[in-house]
């Protein structure tokens, strides 16, 4: 598992701004870069690592950006990309697949403004926590204007949020937040990052490795933070507004060794964990599930919210149930268990 120097393209003090990637003289140098170093298809491994990246998107890691991540450091996001960028490039000869996931939003979601009123007619702001006992007492109640514009029956939405926001409480979720507009289909914030794509596509050329991106959260009527499911998978009458993406379990299930990276660490990251472990057939691997610590962020808005003891917490949980914590600046080889995984597999090799 020899670390590789980092490419003459790659420039740390831009990991924080918008760039279009320059694809064709990138491809070239991916080829270039592949045989100077002896780099073989992807296809050829023999120990298959995954890179999980969750919401590596513009909205979220770029400062000025509608709900960027910046940790109590007030960087977050940023020093996280420009870590996480080095990572992939100094291990990109045994990195097999990146699997990015995309947060996908329309305006009219049950999470943003738009969607709710109080009794005055105005709309809640950002990080409004709206709790089921909000909405019996009549503090918030579905905007009528929307529910038409999307063709539900009023009577309709109104039951689905009194219900969803009590399954939320139920399933010792997060109340629903009203988050700032975000992670829009179309626009520039729902890219991901330019030093993040630009690696992806670098390691795609060079490995040939075809990314799997991971698209979720357009369903209007649930939070989705998770890329295994939405918080919400049920309606008040029955409805299905979702399903556990048995899919991506089976693929994962294929990889040696799955590293998990990416934003937020008390939101999408830690909700994709929690669904990992909470499903019997990724149990097994729990084992072989490397959570990079220096490359995710809480959720920090100085003055309305601070998620970092949360997250914090919830990393000592996956670190009980058996996943490994560790740092991307560690040689991949040294950390905990990876010997005995990479013996493993080659024990099984043909």
């Amino acid at each position: 598992m020899r670390a590789l120097l980092l490419p003459p393209h790659f420039d740390p003090d831009r990991v924080g701004e918008v760039w279009p990637v320059a694809y064709e003289d990138r491809a070239r140098e991916a080829r270039s870069w592949a045989a100077n170093h002896g780099l073989i298809a992807a296809a050829e491994d023999s120990f298959r690592i995954c890179l999980l990246v969750v919401d590596v998107q513009n909205t979220f890691c770029i400062p000025a950006f509608e709900l960027f991540v910046g940790g109590r450091s007030g960087r977050g996001a940023v020093d996280d990309n420009r870590r996480l960028v080095e990572f992939l490039y100094r291990n990109l000869g045994v990195i097999t697949q990146v699997l990015p996931s995309l947060d996908t939003h329309d305006a009219m979601q049950v999470f943003h403004a738009i969607w709710l009123i109080d009794g005055d007619g105005n709309h809640p702001g950002p990080y409004t926590l709206v709790s089921a006992e909000d909405v019996k007492c009549g503090r918030f109640r579905v905007n009528p204007a929307v529910a038409d514009a999307l063709g539900l029956d009023r009577d309709y939405a109104e039951r689905h949020l009194a219900f969803y926001t009590r399954r939320l409480a139920e399933g010792g979720k997060y109340d629903l937040t009203i988050w700032p507009y975000h992670a829009m289909l179309g626009s520039i914030g729902h890219a991901l990052v330019s030093a993040v794509e630009e690696a992806i596509f670098f390691h795609t050329i060079a490995r040939y490795s075809q990314p799997e991106f991971q698209v979720k959260g357009h369903n209007p009527l649930t939070e989705h933070y998770s890329i295994l499911g939405p918080e919400v998978t049920e309606g008040p009458d029955g409805d299905r507004l979702g399903v556990f993406n048995q899919e991506l379990i089976e693929r994962l299930q294929t990889f040696d060794a799955v590293i998990v990276a990416g934003q937020a660490k008390s939101h999408c990251l830690a909700w994709t964990v929690d669904d990992l472990l909470e499903h019997d057939e990724m149990q097994v691997i729990a084992n072989r599930t490397y959570l990079l610590e220096d490359c995710t962020s809480p959720v920090v808005v100085p003055g309305a919210v601070d998620y970092t003891d949360e997250a914090d917490a919830a990393f000592a949980r996956y670190a009980a149930a058996g996943m490994h914590v560790v740092r991307s600046t560690d040689p991949i080889e040294d950390w905990p268990g990876m010997a005995e995984l990479v013996s493993a597999a080659n024990s099984y090799s043909p």
